[in-house]
């Protein structure tokens, strides 16, 4: 179940900076979300394929920068969230502590604890501060659904299969699902007709 913070009052990120550093916290409207338990090993795995293709095409994202959780993202004094893997192409929004404003693009790995939160609160957060291109990663179902922002509002989702290719509309980078999720994709020859024997 996803724990909130009391709710007697709208929290700041004076606050969130003041709260103990072996707990992780993410604010969205003045509401506290608790991000614990950790995650799991299986988002664990797919983050860290998903940061090394990133790593080994960086050269595509043209000077952006790409980050992986725990990294603030602060969008105003009450909202701030860690997304599981997140690029910024404005240098200017990178400090030292944090990053101030909204990505370029935003990923999101659901957990049990996390998924109405990324797939209700944090898709409203990231519509609202224009976030170009959100994605949703769910483990266990094993899909991808992407959001991409036009005329300030979140298209319908796409959906991509584990067993397909998934090409970022932001950057010119692109990495084979199966190969994210750790399956193994068998070609399937069901539609191919052999020829007719010579006879």
């Amino acid at each position: 179940m996803l724990a909130t913070k009391r709710v007697d009052k709208k929290y700041t990120y004076s606050d969130y900076k003041n709260w103990p550093d072996d707990e992780r916290w993410e604010i969205i409207n003045g509401v506290a979300y608790n991000m614990s338990p950790a995650p799991k090993i299986k988002h664990q795995v797919i983050s860290r394929n998903i940061t090394g293709e990133i790593y080994k095409q960086k050269d595509k994202l043209n000077g952006c920068v790409f980050f992986e959780a725990p990294t603030d993202v602060v969008f105003d004094e009450y909202n701030v969230v860690q997304p599981d893997i997140l690029i910024v192409c404005d240098k200017n929004k990178i400090t030292e502590d944090n990053i101030q404003g909204a990505p370029d693009l935003i990923i999101e790995i659901l957990s049990k604890s996390t998924e109405i939160k990324d797939r209700r609160e944090k898709l409203k957060l990231y519509e609202m501060f224009k976030v170009k291109e959100y994605i949703i990663i769910n483990p266990d179902a094993e899909y991808v659904e992407r959001y991409l922002l036009k005329d300030e509002k979140y298209t319908a989702p796409e959906i991509f299969n584990w067993d397909e290719e998934f090409k970022f509309k932001t950057f010119d980078i692109e990495f084979k699902l199966w190969e994210i999720f750790e399956k193994e994709k068998k070609e399937d020859n069901t539609d191919k007709k052999q020829p007719p024997s010579e006879p």
